[in-house]
């Protein structure tokens, strides 16, 4: 800290950009400095009592005095820790503002260009009165078209336009405040000059039927064509731009040109904006302007003057109110800056959060409502600083307390977190602290005519009229997110890149839904030609209506529906209003206790109400029926009809695909979401799952647990046949825990005997016994193994005679281990439906002899011992000890840590709806890319998908059984779509050198049985490490893989499948190419035979031809049903095992039909020839006859091939070599 109050004192007078940056920034955070140094020069006198003389004569010739910190610097150093989250993040925040601000040694240019624009203004000359028409016809012959704003004016108005000189001209807004906050998207800093009006040009009734706003047009329209004149002299772009795509609040924006001139402001990156205004002393009366008052009386049809001949005009009186604050708020704002230190700074880290959540200007989707909010942002923290009035029905509640003005940047910043993420914007009323201490307006009218007030200090405008409830609604889902990761438990995780610097408003991982839906066509079916007035296109009301019908129909289902869309950009002075765009974006989030229901409730039967009734029937339309439910309730109702669990999670996307096709007369083609697409990679191909269909036979999870839980039933019932009660039974399987990628089917003999060789694929499903704790065990690990197959053949033939039709065989090995201390037998169990089971048996016996040869072989044997032993008379076994660490790691493995990990995946699946399907797509998308199970086994990806919803651990359930509502964290994808956003966002960016914690059993989970001890590992080849509660080392499922290689495809795949996500903004998104595999890297492509593969019916881009029949399908009626034999798979690993050392091989498990391999590279190269070299070699060929031979070898590539085709026999269908 030294270092730095010297630097900064140093080099206070400099004048290069980044130190008057730092210098300013420190005179405003230490401002106190100088006087308490003075105050309390030599206030620290050591440790024992020393002055710094003292203290400072012993230090080593030629170094500088080690000098300890002072009185001041250790409190600077107190309050970083207690003023802000961390030293280390006040830091970041330092680091972070001046690289967010307008640099100042580039503003001169500016202030330049503004005298000179304020001359030319002033210079103006002034137009004598005409009539509007006649106005804009002699305004558009100069190329500047009048923005006049509907009611347009016409030939028989009987009011006239003119033009003179401003009676004022001032910069407001941020930039005089120096809150200014770079953009994103590289928009420029906005430089507002409020130019006002003289109150000659305006008559008291003005305010009616937008005359104001033609006379304003008119006004900013003559500007722009003095501007637009080489006369002005000022050299700049002059556009049109309107907040909030308002014909009224259009503004002028003044963009300069690059000629090296004095007043060449471009290398600020700014733009100046001209904004008419009134000035208090207008004739225009406030009192007219109240959110309640009707100020468009024209009656445009005869439906509107039936129904009320002075409809209330909210949101044009707001939008002439804003014509009248610019001064004020300016005012109000430097009053509380002045009176807070860390205003300015608190501002800026509010905004620099809010514009990297698309609240803000951009080039990219901004949320609507917010993309010129800018004024809000600041009225937000004066509300915290200064406090707010009690008005009304609000003066007797409870209200919230202001903080003060003492509070550092961060605290001020969290407390704006803080009040986002817990205020109801539809319910509570916002009224800010005014000089006066009243407001001049009701409060009743705000609410009567607002969804959303928050009113201004000056007690006229609602800065959130207009604002959709949707957009708030995401605001305060944002700020729950960013308190969450402020507040994660873990202190090594950093939050402040996710706070600050990351873009957060990318759709596929903030919206549980995203649809796309084209308004071109739209024709609402209750138009309102007064609505279109209020708010000041007809663009703008059918969005405020489709926000509204989109709320009323979701109900509560949802916890957010934003609207996003582009925002507003600048436009030629020819094109008078804003184009709007015709594509907008729906964002949902998930409530996940309501989203999915299939009935809605109406009214009921008997409702005395008609109006209700009739109310309901046509919101809804032919989807409204009158329904009797079992307790006798006659209700009108809504049913959605769905055929599959995965249509249920479309419901939300349903709902609002009908009421805007009721609503607004779109067609389905108007309409583009990506669920269906999604879901047909977790579906089999519709040629297989018809006939299941047909057939009526149980599928899916569901099914497979029935035959599990049929399955304990009769093997618990053997217990008199076996010589051991029976404690347990336990699935491990992923069928058992709604985890695997598709979803599990039996094969029964009726349907194998007419599904094609294609589709003969039977998945087995393992399961654990558990015997009653024994001493009749044998105490030799063989002699445990062959008692185990005698269990298995007693159950299996106690099997059989029970059931008709099930077959059961005993599994000894898999014929490539030969250890007969490793568990690998298992009873294959096929049931009369066609499921099919692998049980094994767990004998805590096994571990403590394992153990004992392993710490046996690990003990140091004693020097006299060591003597007296005789060469080859040593009783440690090498074999026998390798054979045991992996005999150990296998049983770790399959007994203590699956039957765990299932228990928890299975219970996530429960509490969570979206965590089974994330799961499935991301398992998938491995697979597709060839990486799953051969380099990254499924539980390592579970539990890469399961930190996204268990955060630090506390929100897991422990109770499956509780039915009460929790309160989800708002980082808790909803949608499994999103979910598998979330996750590829994730390994694109993942560090996995730091590895990855998941508190998946709890956030004080701590083993209780020694299950997490280190213990040698017979692999050790990942370098991935996810550490859970029972496991700390992080190796229990990567220990195997992935490599360094693998792992860096990974990352090098989920980059380019997340910038194929970005396409979804631009509507040119499709799920499948996500999912096709590029093989150009590989430097050779097997291709199999998929008539052989009896899994190819999995393969996620499916051949139909492959799935017809074969030619010679009467050969099939004999063949019995194999479980888990996929020759591919078995061809594989052949490969992986035989080939290990030669190149690296890569498959898509679910019935890929290719492999990729890519040769070892330091093998290309030429070295020394040596036995077991693990490699086939070719001598390197003499340049010469005279070369001197040196016995180098190089890989024989082509005596590999030929040896892989031979391996393959009729499955290898072609090698393609890529140069």
């Amino acid at each position: 800290s030294r270092k730095v109050r010297d630097d900064a004192a140093t080099h206070h007078s400099d004048e290069n950009d980044e130190n008057d940056a730092l210098s300013e920034e420190s005179e405003h955070e230490h401002g106190f400095v100088d006087v308490e140094q003075e105050e309390g020069e030599g206030e620290w006198g050591g440790l024992h009592g020393k002055d710094d003389v003292n203290a400072t004569s012993s230090h080593a010739p030629g170094t500088k005095p080690k000098k300890p910190p002072t009185g001041e610097e250790l409190r600077v150093i107190k309050d970083a820790t207690n003023l802000y989250r961390s030293s280390s993040f006040k830091l970041q925040i330092d680091a972070l503002l001046p690289n967010v601000r307008p640099k100042d040694s580039r503003i001169p240019p500016l202030e330049r260009f503004l005298l000179s624009l304020h001359a030319v203004l002033m210079g103006l000359p002034s137009i004598e009165l005409r009539h509007p028409l006649e106005a804009s016809r002699l305004l558009l012959k100069k190329g500047v078209a009048v923005p006049y704003s509907a009611p347009l004016p016409t030939e028989e108005t009987n009011w006239k336009v003119a033009f003179e000189k401003p009676s004022d001209i001032a910069v407001v807004g941020s930039w005089p405040l120096k809150t200014s906050v770079k953009a994103k998207d590289a928009m420029r800093f906005g430089v507002d000059v409020a130019v006002e009006m003289p109150d000659d040009l305006f008559q008291e009734k003005d305010y009616l039927n937008g005359r104001f706003f033609h006379k304003r047009a008119f006004y900013i329209a003559t500007i722009a064509a003095a501007f637009k004149s080489s006369k002005a002299g000022l050299n700049v772009d002059v556009q049109y731009e309107s907040q909030s795509d308002d014909p009224r609040l259009t503004k002028l924006v003044l963009i300069p040109k690059k000629d090296n001139s004095p007043n060449d402001f471009t290398k600020l990156h700014a733009q100046v904006c001209i904004i008419p205004v009134l000035s208090s002393r207008s004739p225009i009366s406030i009192n007219k302007l109240s959110p309640s008052h009707s100020n468009i009386r024209i009656n445009t049809t005869q439906s509107d003057a039936i129904k009320s001949p002075h409809l209330a005009t909210p949101i044009y009186n707001t939008a002439l109110l804003l014509a009248l604050t610019p001064k004020a708020r300016l005012l109000a704002t430097h009053a509380i800056k002045e009176n807070s230190p860390a205003f300015t700074e608190a501002l800026t880290l509010l905004r620099v959060w809010a514009n990297q959540r698309g609240y803000g200007p951009g080039s990219r989707l901004c949320v609507r409502g917010f993309a010129d909010r800018g004024t809000w942002w600041s009225a937000l923290l004066g509300l915290l600083i200064v406090g707010e009035e009690r008005v009304g029905a609000s003066k007797s509640s409870s209200k919230r307390k202001p903080l003060g003005c003492g509070l550092s940047s961060y605290q001020l910043f969290r407390g704006a977190l803080d009040f986002l993420s817990k205020h109801d914007f539809e319910r509570d009323l916002i009224f800010l602290k005014t000089q006066e201490g009243t407001h001049k307006f009701p409060p009743e009218e705000y609410r009567q005519h607002h969804e959303a007030v928050f009113v201004d200090s000056s007690s006229t405008v609602n800065l959130l009229a207009g604002v959709p409830l949707g957009s708030l609604q995401l605001l305060r889902h944002d700020a729950l997110k960013t308190l969450e990761a402020l507040d994660h438990s873990s202190i090594s995780i950093d939050p402040f890149t996710n706070v600050f610097l990351t873009d957060h408003r990318d759709l596929p991982t903030r919206f549980d839904t995203v649809i796309s839906v084209d308004l071109s066509s739209a024709k609402p079916r209750n138009s309102s030609v007064h609505s279109s007035l209020d708010f000041g296109s007809s663009a703008n009301a059918l969005m405020a209506s489709l926000s509204s019908l989109l709320h009323r129909g979701l109900g509560d289902r949802t916890k957010v529906i934003a609207i996003l869309s582009e925002p507003s950009l600048p436009r030629a002075l020819s094109q008078a209003h804003p184009s709007n765009a015709s594509t907008i974006y729906i964002g949902l989030i998930h409530n996940p206790f309501t989203a999915f229901r299939l009935v809605d409730h109406g009214p009921t039967a008997d409702e005395e109400d008609a109006s209700k009734i009739h109310c309901f029937r046509d919101f809804w339309g032919d989807k409204a029926e009158l329904r009797r439910f079992k307790d006798g309730r006659i209700i009108e109702s809504v049913v959605w009809d769905v055929k599959t669990a995965d249509e249920r999670a479309h419901v939300p996307g349903i709902i609002v695909r009908h009421v805007l096709q009721r609503h607004f007369g779109l067609g389905s083609d108007a309409f583009q979401t990506w669920q269906t697409s999604f879901d047909s990679l977790l579906r089999l191909p519709e040629m297989i799952s018809s006939k299941y269909i047909s057939a009526g036979i149980p599928t899916g999870f569901k099914g497979a647990l029935t035959a599990f839980d049929v399955l304990v039933k009769q093997i618990k019932g053997f217990d008199n046949a076996l010589p051991l009660s029976i404690l347990n039974i336990s699935p491990i399987s992923e069928h058992l825990r709604y985890t695997s990628v598709l979803s599990p089917v039996p094969l029964p003999t009726s349907l194998s005997s007419i599904f094609p060789t294609t589709a003969q694929y039977l998945s087995p499903i393992h399961v654990i016994l558990e015997f009653e704790k024994s001493s009749r065990w044998p105490d030799d690990l063989k002699a445990i193994q062959k008692t185990k197959l005698a269990f298995f053949e007693r159950i299996a033939s106690e099997l059989i005679s029970l059931n008709d039709g099930l077959r059961a065989a005993v599994v000894v090995g898999d014929g490539i281990h030969t250890s007969e201390i490793l568990d690998q037998a298992t009873l294959e169990v096929v049931t009369s439906e066609g499921w099919a089971f692998l049980i094994s048996i767990w004998n805590e016996r096994e571990a403590i002899l394992l153990d004992r040869i392993i710490e046996d072989y690990d003990k140091p044997i004693p020097p006299a011992i060591r003597a007296l032993q005789q060469t080859g008379q040593n009783d440690k076994d090498p074999k026998q000890y390798r054979e045991a660490l992996e005999a150990k790691e296998v049983y770790t493995r399959r007994f203590i840590h699956l039957p765990r990990h299932h228990r928890a995946v299975a219970s996530l699946c429960h509490q969570y709806s979206a965590f089974g399907g994330t799961v499935r797509l991301v398992k998938r998308w491995l697979a597709a890319h060839w990486l799953l199970n051969g380099h990254i086994s499924e539980e390592a990806v579970e539990l890469i998908c399961a930190s996204f919803f268990v955060g630090d651990g506390m929100n897991i359930r422990q109770d499956l059984d509780e039915e009460t509502n929790r309160d989800d964290p708002a980082s808790v994808p909803g949608s499994k779509e999103r979910g598998f956003s979330t996750v590829i966002a994730f390994l694109k960016d993942w560090k996995w050198e730091e590895g990855l914690f998941v508190p998946l059993y709890g956030s004080n989970k701590l083993p209780e049985d020694g299950s997490s001890k280190v213990t040698p590992r017979a692999t050790s080849g990942g370098v991935w490490s996810i550490a859970t509660g029972f496991d700390n080392e992080g190796r229990m499922w990567t220990s195997s893989g992935p490599d360094l290689v693998i792992a860096h495809r990974v990352k090098a795949l989920a980059q380019a499948t997340w910038q194929h996500l970005q396409g979804m903004e631009q509507g040119k998104f499709d799920v499948q190419p996500m999912f096709i595999h590029p093989t150009s890297d590989y430097d050779f492509i097997v291709r199999l035979d998929a008539v052989q593969l009896p899994r190819y019916y999995h393969n996620v881009a499916v051949d139909p031809d492959l799935l017809a029949r074969g030619k010679y399908a009467n050969l099939q009626d004999n063949q019995s049903v194999r479980p888990g034999f996929d020759p591919a798979r078995l061809f594989y690993h052949d490969l992986q095992r035989i080939y290990g050392h030669t190149f690296k091989i890569f498959h898509d498990v679910f019935g890929g039909d290719r492999f990729g391999v890519v040769w070892d590279p330091s093998l290309k190269e030429s070295r020394p020839f040596r036995v077991l070299g693990e490699f086939s070699s070719l001598p390197v060929r003499k340049e010469n006859e005279k070369a001197k031979h040196k016995g180098l070898v190089v890989l024989n590539e082509n005596a590999v091939l030929s040896e892989i085709e031979r391996l393959g026999s009729s499955l290898v269908k072609e090698i393609a070599v890529h140069d």
